[in-house]
């Protein structure tokens, strides 16, 4: 039997997702969006290359929902985007709104899916879309760690010189200011990076890699990052349609793990078919510990702003 992996919003997220999706060769993808004609015209240039890259999945642009049925995975990038001296947080109001009509139309046609949210601000939408879902919270989770930490592992291989295949990175929290990026944890070569560099330098990447997400707003002055999270998306889709029980950092429910309980934040999980399979609990330090629950914190001043009535 097929794998379909449908993807919510045919922006330049979507867009990147459906295609890595397909061309990934492990599902046919079903790609919507409101806006007449967009999704079609993407979804036939997609096909259009899948001869050169040599994918026969297909691929099907919609506006109807009805198209999307009997999902594995559905991925939300649905919802309006930064643009320059916005933050994350300043679109709860207009994408709580976008969530509340997407998610019923998406479990009507495809109730058994596993959902992956990609609309920020990212942590609370996906405890929203839990609260408007009702699914169990492990077919419910977000693509945060997965993009944060890719930039953190390309800032440091810039940095040293070195191939990003052999950086490895830890980052806890919130996908935001409030993110926990854990040096001690970040390996190149399994060494880690605490002994590589100073703390000085370390201080200068952990700080490039937090403003990053800004940094690309500010450069394309139109819109936010999309290739990285789009790909990011498409990572996990594939884990969990392969399940591949890859150890993933997403944005997953806690439920007393790191003493936290009630919110949804970055943490490494294993994902596989059944979606957030286990999250990856250890040890903090006090510092660590202090952080990570003052992001949660964070979050948890969005959720309290959300309409879950």
């Amino acid at each position: 039997m097929k794998s379909k992996v449908t993807v919510i919003g045919a922006g330049n997220v979507g867009a990147t997702c459906a295609q890595r999706v397909a061309q990934g060769g492990y599902a046919d993808v079903v790609l919507l969006d409101i806006v007449e004609g967009m999704p079609q015209g993407k979804a036939i240039d997609m096909m259009h290359s899948h001869p050169i890259v040599g994918s026969s999945r297909s691929i099907v642009g919609t506006n109807s929902y009805d198209d999307t049925a009997g999902s594995d995975v559905v991925v939300i990038t649905s919802g309006s985007p930064r643009k320059p001296g916005m933050s994350r947080d300043d679109l709860v109001a207009v994408n709580s709104a976008v969530m509340n009509s997407v998610v019923p139309q998406v479990l009507k046609h495809s109730p058994d899916c596993i959902l992956i949210v990609v609309t920020n601000p990212l942590d609370a939408m996906v405890y929203l879309v839990l609260k408007i879902s009702g699914l169990p919270s492990s077919r419910v989770m977000g693509m945060s760690g997965v993009l944060d930490t890719g930039r953190f592992r390309s800032i440091i291989a810039a940095h040293l010189d070195v191939s990003v295949q052999d950086v490895h990175a830890c980052i806890l929290g919130a996908h935001g200011d409030t993110m926990v990026i854990m040096p001690r944890l970040s390996t190149v070569g399994g060494v880690p990076l605490t002994q590589l560099l100073s703390k000085q330098e370390i201080d200068k990447l952990v700080d490039r890699s937090v403003k990053s997400g800004a940094e690309v707003v500010s450069l394309l002055k139109t819109g936010s990052a999309f290739y990285a999270p789009g790909i990011a998306a498409a990572q996990m889709a594939e884990s969990i349609v392969l399940d591949s029980k890859r150890i993933l950092p997403v944005c997953a429910y806690l439920d007393g793990q790191f003493g936290l309980s009630d919110i949804y934040l970055g943490v490494p999980a294993k994902i596989g078919a059944d979606g957030v399979e286990k999250v990856l609990e250890f040890e903090l330090t006090d510092e660590e510990k202090l952080a990570l629950d003052k992001s949660a914190e964070s979050v948890r001043e969005l959720i309290a702003k959300l309409d879950l009535s």
